[in-house]
């Protein structure tokens, strides 16, 4: 009777021939954790980047075909600037590309006021780079983008800048958290969460279209000459 009940069960489906594997298993995708300053950085798991702090981010693996990982030093020639709406230090209502990027040789950083670690050293590094831009004669667009704009309205960007005695040719940005979070991923340098962002600066000259990256924590002499080299690219 056991028998010919399992027959009867098998005939109708009941008992599986060979068991499923789970739909989980084939889909996961292949990857690493790198670090987006640093990508010579890589681990199997979750963590911060040994050499800058930032949080490692997974990155699918690619075909053994594909071509090489370009290293840190490489422009980001495809980097997309979008024209949203935001405000400067002083209240004034810009949109980004236009007013701030457009046919300009720019650095952009990014910093938060109530930061207490990396944000008031990569503001004083900024500052000695305006100054010794200036005294190059230098017109380059310097700009701190805030990573935490529900915060740091007009006037709190406006009292920090002041603490590094910025000069004119630097521009604070805040604006709609929405907006800014756009472009935080449009430039490459999108957060969850402020205290993980990036301390890496974009140095980019608009007209030639080039863009490279660099660590905010460099010497600012090293960082005007990566400047200077954006500048005279044709």
């Amino acid at each position: 009777m056991l028998i010919k009940a399992f027959v009867v069960l098998l005939l109708l489906g009941f008992v599986p021939l060979v068991a499923q594997t789970p739909k989980s298993s084939t889909s996961k995708v292949a990857g690493h954790y790198e670090c987006p300053m640093h990508p010579d950085v890589k681990s199997k798991k979750p963590g911060r980047c040994p050499k800058c702090q930032m949080v490692l981010r997974f990155t699918p693996d690619k075909p053994a075909e594909a071509p090489a990982v370009k290293s840190e030093t490489s422009a980001v020639s495809s980097l997309h600037i979008p024209d949203i709406a935001v405000q400067d230090q002083n209240g004034k209502s810009l949109n980004f590309y236009t007013d701030l990027v457009k046919g300009k040789v720019v650095a952009i950083n990014f910093i938060f006021t109530t930061c207490t670690t990396i944000c008031p050293p990569l503001t004083a590094t900024f500052r000695r780079v305006q100054q010794q831009l200036a005294e190059q004669k230098s017109p380059v667009q310097l700009i701190s983008i805030s990573v935490d704009p529900a915060i740091d309205t007009p006037e709190r960007l406006r009292d920090f800048a002041a603490k590094f005695k910025t000069e004119p040719g630097w521009a604070f940005v805040t604006g709609n958290t929405s907006d800014i979070n756009s472009l935080l991923q449009e430039l490459g340098v999108a957060i969850t969460n402020k205290n993980d962002h990036t301390p890496m600066i974009l140095i980019g000259n608009d007209e030639s279209g080039y863009w490279t990256r660099a660590y905010g924590l460099s010497s600012p002499t090293s960082l005007v000459k990566l400047i200077t080299e954006a500048a005279n690219r044709k």
